[in-house]
C-alpha cells in the first residue's frame, strides 16, 4: 500500500470488540487476565496498551521499520536509545543539532563518563573523513538531516557506510523531514527517532517522541528499556499523535509549497541577508537532498543584519506566531539564540544571534508573505554598494 493509505489504515482496524473505525483510547492501567500469566496481550499499560501499539505498528510502517516504541517525549526517545551506549564510549554528533539534544549530551551524558566528538556536516558526509575519525570506542554516530536549525544536510549513506565499517550503530533524528519525505532505515541507518510533538502530531496540542528499527537486537533492548525506563506515552496522548499522522501526507506536500514561495520571498528581499533552505540550488547540501529526500520540508531559516533585527522582527508578525516548536498546523517564528537553542549560547556550537527559524504552516502563502513583509518593513534597509 502507498504511504497515505498506510497513515490511515496500517495497525487501525475497526475494533474488533466494537467495530468502531477510529482506534479507541484505551485509558486503563492494568488488564484482566484469564489465569496468572495469561491473557490477550496486554497486562500494564507501561508495558504495552492497544492505542499506544497502533500508534507504533503505523509509524513503524510509515518507516520502513520492523519494529516501532513510542515515548513521551522527543527527548524521552532520545534518552531510551542512549541507554545503548555505556560510559567510556564515545558518540559521534553532527555539531549543529537540535538544542535540547546537545543540552542532554553535555550535561547529563558527558559528567558520566560518556565522550562525545562534534562533526560539521560535510565531515560527516564524506565517508573516507569520517572513517579516519572514527575508532572502537565509537558506538553511536548521531545525525540530523536537516539540522536544526540551520538546514545543512547529511548524506545519510555515507554516514551509515564509514559507521558500519566501525562496527557503530547510525542514529538518523528525522524530525524536520518526517517518514513522508525521508526514510532512513530505507538508507541503511539503524535507529530511527522523532518528535512526534512536531509534523507527526502536528497540532501543537500533544507531546511525544518515537524511534524505530529493523535491527532485531536493538528492538528486544528498546522494548526492554521502554518498559523499564517507563518514559511511555499515555493513551490519549497515542491517540491524538496516532490522530494526526492520518494526514502527515497531505499537511507536509502544503507545507513544502508553501516553504517554497516563502524562500523565494525571502531570498530576493534587500533586508535578508542570507536564505539557508535545502531547496535553494546553491544550497551547499541541495543535491544531497534531493537525492534521499522527496521534497525539501517546511522549515526555512534566514539570517537579518543584526541580533537587533532579528529581536525587532519576530516580535512584528500577526500570522506567525512567536513561539517555539514547530510542525504545526500553524506557521510559527523564533529567534533559536535566545528560545529554542539558548542552551548552547555559551558554548561551541551557539546559534547564529541574527538568525531566525520559520515553521511554514498550511496557511495561504500570500497571507505568510505579507505578513512577513510588514515585519520586514521595520527594519533598516540594508547597505547597498
Amino acid at each position: 500500500m502507498d504511504f497515505e493509505t498506510r497513515a490511515i489504515h496500517a495497525g487501525q482496524e475497526p475494533d474488533p470488540a466494537t467495530g468502531a473505525v477510529t482506534t479507541p483510547i484505551y485509558q486503563t492501567s492494568t488488564f484482566a487476565q484469564e489465569a496468572v500469566g495469561v491473557h490477550k496481550g496486554y497486562d500494564y499499560a507501561r508495558v504495552a496498551n492497544p492505542t499506544r501499539t497502533a500508534l507504533e505498528e503505523c509509524l513503524a510502517s510509515l518507516e520502513s521499520a520492523a519494529s516501532g516504541h513510542a515515548f513521551s517525549s522527543g527527548l524521552g526517545a532520545t534518552t531510551t536509545i542512549m541507554h545503548l551506549v555505556d560510559p567510556g564510549q564515545r558518540v559521534v554528533c553532527v555539531n549543529d543539532v537540535y538544542g535540547g539534544t546537545y543540552r542532554m549530551f553535555s550535561q547529563v551524558y558527558e559528567p558520566k563518563g560518556y565522550r562525545f566528538t562534534y562533526l560539521t556536516p560535510p565531515e560527516l558526509s564524506d565517508a573516507e573523513a569520517l572513517a579516519e575519525k572514527l575508532g572502537d570506542d565509537v558506538a553511536l554516530v548521531w545525525i540530523e538531516t536537516p539540522t536544526n536549525p540551520l538546514l545543512n544536510v547529511v548524506d545519510i549513506r555515507s554516514v551509515v557506510d564509514a559507521a558500519h565499517a566501525a562496527g557503530a550503530k547510525v542514529v538518523v533524528d528525522n524530525t524536520f523531514a518526517t517518514p513522508y519525505l525521508q526514510r532512513p532505515l530505507e538508507l541503511g541507518a539503524d535507529v530511527v527517532v522523532h518528535s512526534t510533538t512536531k509534523y507527526i502530531g502536528g497540532h501543537s496540542d500533544v507531546v511525544g517522541g518515537f524511534a524505530a528499527t529493523s535491527d532485531p537486537a536493538v528492538a528486544e533492548r528498546l522494548r526492554f528499556l521502554q518498559k523499564s525506563l517507563g518514559a511511555i506515552p499515555g493513551a490519549f496522548d497515542a491517540w491524538l499523535v496516532l490522530r494526526g499522522v492520518k494526514t502527515l501526507a497531505v499537511r507536509m506536500r502544503q507545507h513544502c509549497e508553501n516553504a517554497a514561495a516563502v524562500v523565494e520571498f525571502l531570498d530576493a528581499h534587500p533586508r535578508v541577508e542570507q536564505v539557508l533552505y535545502p531547496g535553494l540550488p546553491d544550497h551547499p547540501g541541495h543535491e544531497i537532498a534531493a537525492s534521499q529526500m522527496r521534497d525539501f520540508g517546511g522549515m526555512v531559516s534566514f539570517v537579518v543584519a543584526s541580533e537587533d533585527d532579528a529581536v525587532e522582527l519576530v516580535a512584528h508578525t500577526n500570522v506567525w506566531t512567536l513561539a517555539e516548536s514547530l510542525g504545526g498546523v500553524e506557521s510559527l517564528i523564533e529567534h533559536p539564540a535566545r528560545m529554542t537553542h539558548a542552551s548552547t549560547a555559551e558554548g561551541p556550537f551557539a546559534a547564529p544571534r541574527n538568525l531566525i527559524r520559520l515553521s511554514v504552516g498550511i496557511e495561504s502563502a500570500d497571507d505568510l508573505i505579507a505578513d512577513l513583509e510588514r515585519a520586514l518593513a521595520v527594519l533598516p534597509a540594508r547597505a547597498t554598494a
